[in-house]
């Protein structure tokens, strides 16, 4: 690849708060580790998001010849129901409600998860660890934070020592807290719990009798703390400093704070490069939640079914809305702006059909060469995606004009046409054909499939409601479902 595609390749560093180059630490080589879903519900359009920035920076670096070892947990244990401490295991929680066991909830959900994943168009990364599968690595860590003195043993518990660890490190860097009003804003917990600061967090939590996940430990039974599980799994993985760390921005703090913090305690030294966080999303100008009666599920946004929802939009539609708006800034859905996407994307779509007919009629550039390093300025320019698609749409015409016979240009020309729109749209921006040709329903295969897939859990919920929902609505669409022993077929209308 030439130097001209190549970069340099800047990003916004959260943790200095500057756009820097990216230099990784061992070229060719990236670590990228991004934090996972904790399983116990249905993964919710935010998450999506999320994982679809994510999923765009794997696809760059490895369009501009990165060979990246991508590593995305999935959180199985240890992330409670009031994220500070308190209150009971999420996936225990719902296990108990649904009376299944955890594990059941762990494998339903992380099911449901990479159903969502393959709807949208989102590579798997090259690990997916889950943190029941590496206790040994978090007693291991949580050893280490206390003989260096910075975790301390109370009533089988673990806490991680945070003013203790602010007297030689900048606690609170990455989000941008002082610990001086972290304590001020803290309330007192005297005769509340075993730690000694309110600021301290559990490493290591003492199960009570009655607690469905728990595990043996120096220290008792018990489970790992939330935070701990990324810090160990990875530097596991990625080496003790690696490159990339990213997530949402609600998990700056105290998720990642925490993390940054345990592994200078454990191993002493900080463990990320550049750390990349995706804003969040809005509905109508209001922050997307349940509680806001405003939270859209994917199978609600695909099909249509919510009362904020004119009607359904395809999953390309949507992955394209998102990838119109830079990672950091919030993103706010409506249904004229996906509706616009809608067109948008059809527009595209046709240019990139239409490409492939052309003849060269001449022997001009016709501005291509511009047009490329544009497009690879707009993209090394921290992952600029929308000002990427608006230069796609300049070649979108460009592309219109030559087949009206309106501008003549060569045949190097059309072939850098060609190989730029192949690998912008399809290699980079992760979209997909959504109609197949006649004759060949493999990408129509893959879709109705999901929904099946989508039909089976809400059935598995006893949702029935929503399974007769899902079969009535591809019925609409032209498709017959066929329930058997060996599982449910489709066939056309």
């Amino acid at each position: 690849m030439s130097e001209l595609k190549k970069g340099p390749f800047w990003i916004t560093n959260t943790l200095t708060r500057k756009k820097e180059e990216f230099i990784p630490q061992a070229p060719p080589h990236v670590g990228l580790y991004v934090c996972g879903p904790t399983v116990y519900s249905d993964v919710h359009l935010g998450n999506v998001r999320t994982f679809t920035t994510f999923d765009l920076l794997y696809r760059w670096l490895l369009h501009l010849g990165y060979k990246v070892r991508y590593v995305r947990n999935i959180t199985d244990v240890g992330h409670l129901v009031g994220d500070i401490d308190e209150g009971e295991d999420k996936i225990a929680k719902r296990a108990r409600l649904e009376q299944l066991e955890p594990m059941e909830i762990v494998q339903k959900y992380t099911n449901g998860f990479h159903d969502v994943m393959r709807l949208f168009n989102v590579l798997s990364p090259s690990i997916e660890p889950t943190a029941t599968g590496h206790l040994i690595e978090q007693i291991d860590m949580v050893k280490r934070i206390i003989d260096h003195g910075y975790g301390y043993e109370a009533n089988g518990s673990v806490y991680f020592d945070v003013p203790k660890f602010a007297e030689k490190h900048a606690y609170g860097e990455l989000s941008g807290r002082k610990i001086d009003e972290l304590m001020t804003n803290t309330r007192d917990t005297e005769g509340m719990d075993e730690k000694r600061s309110p600021l301290d967090f559990a490493i290591w939590k003492k199960a009570d009798p009655i607690h469905l996940m728990k595990w043996p430990s120096p220290w008792g039974e018990g489970f790992p703390g939330w935070h701990l599980e990324c810090s160990a799994m990875s530097t596991k993985y990625l080496g003790l400093t690696f490159d990339i760390h990213g997530g949402g921005m609600d998990l700056k703090f105290p998720h990642h704070e925490c993390e940054i913090a345990q592994s200078i305690a454990a191993d002493g030294q900080a463990p990320v490069r550049y750390w990349m966080h995706g804003n969040m999303l809005t509905v109508n100008g209001r922050k997307m939640a349940k509680s806001e009666g405003n939270g859209f599920t994917p199978e609600e946004l695909v099909t249509g079914n919510h009362k904020l929802l004119d009607r359904g939009y395809s999953p390309m539609t949507v992955r394209f809305f998102m990838l119109q708006c830079h990672y950091a800034s919030t993103l706010d859905f409506s249904n004229a702006a996906l509706q616009a996407a809608e067109k948008g994307l059809e527009r595209l779509m046709a240019a990139v059909n239409t490409v492939q007919k052309l003849k060269p009629s001449g022997s001009d550039d016709g501005g291509t060469v511009e047009l490329e390093q544009r497009c690879y300025a707009a993209m090394n320019d921290d992952l600029n995606s929308p000002v990427m698609i608006a230069e796609l749409f300049e070649g979108v015409r460009l592309i219109n004009s030559v087949n009206d016979g309106k501008i003549a240009i060569g045949e190097g020309a059309i072939a850098r046409l060609k190989h730029l729109f192949h690998a912008m749209v399809f290699e980079v921006l992760g979209l997909q054909q959504e109609t197949a040709a006649a004759g060949d329903d493999t990408a129509l295969d893959g879709l109705v499939k999901v929904f099946i897939q989508m039909r089976a859990d809400a059935k598995a919920k006893k949702d029935f409601a929503a399974s007769d929902r899902l079969r009535d609505q591809l019925l609409a669409l032209g498709i017959v479902l066929k329930d058997t022993k060996e599982g449910t077929t489709w066939e056309r209308a």
